[in-house]
């Protein structure tokens, strides 16, 4: 539920900044809140899973928080405020934190929410096989939880780790009911699967929508939420329409009330039709980035990395693909975060020239009949796997463009195949990429970055680690210290760059397009993505 609390109209001013522009005063025309009502929202990409714990996609970030709530949750300054919890408290050393629960909270089926319901939640989390890429990552220093009476528990850390904080705001560290964590479909989740939040997932239609309910009993929103009490709308239903055109379609001809994911080309359409509302937010966390595989040929030497890197005009695909409205990223983090180095920008990239001096010193000195680089007979090839769940953007339509790109620029074949999420997990399994594209919507960089960067981390796909950064990856967690946290990233962004390691492309933004009658949307403040429905009203 991690609310709109930036309206679209805060969100409005935003937009400006980051490509677009947004009708005046989006929401006004809805009036004050109202309640009651059956809200129709279609959204681009189908959830792989409902279960919180299992989170991985930031398209679905809003489904998330519309029926599952966590211990804290994000201010607008980045920090942190109660939401399940009423407090938090942390010991001097920075390896023990005390969170006082809220005693009036009940899950949907039922069970009572307390300190029982938090530690049973985190031995889930433990359970072999279930949340491996959760207990190695932002539970990596996690060493027990106690309950010390019915509504305190403490949670002690190896070492200090701020990014504990973040853990307990965010989808991952959502609470399941008791009752929930014994379903045989805990991890596909669904109608079956209870949380505390303000609307209760009763039907899912895989492929085609998945409907909520308002929950009669809510009554404890975090303090910045918008509103307290039970949510405004009786319903909503989320329809899975996958092309931008279609949902823009059923925006303007008034078959869905909401849309979100209105891609450059459509977005002439939504602003110039007086019944529609539109703005953006970019999002933080990483940039999208394109991670080269440098545990096989060619991306094992740098100067193929540098290569591709230096073979793409990053701004004129992006201007063609996105037509002005994308925010070029230069860095693995976005440029919307507090920790972005904008030294970084303008220092490599567009250089064809480079570009094939690189790849004749690298021993690609020769042409086939199509015109790709060869080297003792054998074509440069490249290959990215795109899973189609996690294709946003039209990132797809990216990817082509940067295969033509280098193909002029340098002679590279990089091939892009989109398949089901089974195959693509297969092809990186077995290690058939030698190109991997992840943004991430985090609301702690560090917390992207520890999925990433470290050895043996659980998305480090790129193969390139060293003692340097693991250090710096491992001192960014440890203190709570902004200036710290700053420098310290600075040296690890750079350091990635010099290796090559990625090719920033765009930072993720989200877009939300509605008729001008419903009031209350908005972004969360941290993360930049679309909240959920709570705040969100009809009017008359």
């Amino acid at each position: 539920m991690r609310r709109f609390m930036l309206s679209l109209s805060a969100a409005t001013l935003l937009a400006a900044g980051c490509g677009g522009a947004a009708a005046d005063d989006p929401g006004a025309a809805a009036g004050g809140p109202v309640a009651g009502g059956r809200l129709t929202w279609a959204v681009e990409t189908e959830p792989v899973t409902f279960n919180p714990h299992q989170y991985a996609q930031a398209k679905a970030r809003l489904l998330v928080w519309n029926s599952f709530e966590a211990l804290l949750t994000h201010d607008d300054k980045g920090g942190y405020l109660p939401w399940l919890a009423r407090s938090y408290e942390a010991s001097a050393d920075g390896k023990q934190y005390t969170f006082k629960l809220r005693d009036d909270v009940t899950f949907h089926d039922g069970d009572k929410f307390d300190a029982a319901a938090v530690k049973a939640n985190l031995d889930q989390l433990f359970v072999p096989g279930y949340a491996p890429g959760v207990t190695s990552t932002q539970l990596k220093n996690f060493a027990a939880a106690k309950v010390v009476d019915p509504y305190t528990i403490e949670v002690d850390l190896k070492q200090p780790d701020v990014q504990i904080l973040d853990f307990f705001a965010s989808p991952q560290g959502a609470q399941i009911s008791p009752k929930s964590l014994k379903s045989p479909n805990l991890k596909a989740g669904g109608p079956d699967v209870a949380g505390t939040g303000p609307f209760i997932l009763d039907r899912y239609d895989k492929g085609q929508e998945v409907h909520y309910k308002r929950n009669p009993a809510y009554n404890w929103a975090p303090a910045n939420a918008g509103h307290q009490g039970a949510a405004y709308l009786d319903e909503i239903t989320y329809r899975f329409l996958k092309e931008s055109s279609v949902r823009v379609g059923a925006l303007s001809s008034g078959q869905v009330d909401v849309i979100e994911g209105v891609p450059a080309t459509e977005q002439g359409l939504v602003k110039a039709d007086p019944n529609l509302q539109f703005a953006q937010h970019l999002n933080s966390g990483t940039a999208y980035n394109y991670y080269f595989n440098q545990t096989r040929a060619p991306f094992d030497d740098i100067k193929v990395r540098k290569a591709f890197r230096d073979a793409v005009d990053v701004d004129g695909v992006l201007q063609g693909v996105y037509r002005g409205t994308a925010t070029r990223a230069w860095s693995i983090l976005s440029p919307s975060g507090p920790y972005y180095d904008p030294s970084l920008e303008k220092t490599y990239g567009n250089d064809p020239a480079e570009a094939n001096t690189l790849l004749d010193e690298a021993g690609w000195a020769t042409k086939d009949t199509e015109g790709f680089r060869t080297r003792d007979g054998k074509r440069l090839t490249v290959r990215i796997v795109l899973s189609a769940p996690f294709v946003r953007d039209k990132r797809d339509i990216l990817a082509q463009a940067v295969q033509a790109a280098v193909k002029q620029s340098a002679g590279i074949d990089l091939q892009v195949k989109v398949v089901d999420q089974g195959t693509a997990n297969d092809a990186l399994a077995r290690n058939e990429f030698e190109v991997f594209d992840n943004s991430r919507a985090d609301t702690d960089a560090g917390a992207a970055l520890t999925l990433i960067v470290p050895k043996g981390a659980p998305i480090n796909r790129h193969g390139y680690s060293s003692p340097e950064l693991d250090a710096q990856v491992a001192a960014g967690a440890a203190t709570a210290d902004p200036a710290k946290r700053k420098e310290i990233y600075t040296g690890l962004q750079r350091e990635l760059t010099g290796n090559a390691t990625l090719l920033p492309l765009y930072a993720p933004a989200d877009q939300i397009a509605a008729q001008k009658k419903i009031g209350g949307l908005g972004f969360e403040p941290t993360a930049g993505v679309p909240g959920s429905a709570y705040n969100v009203w009809i009017g008359k």
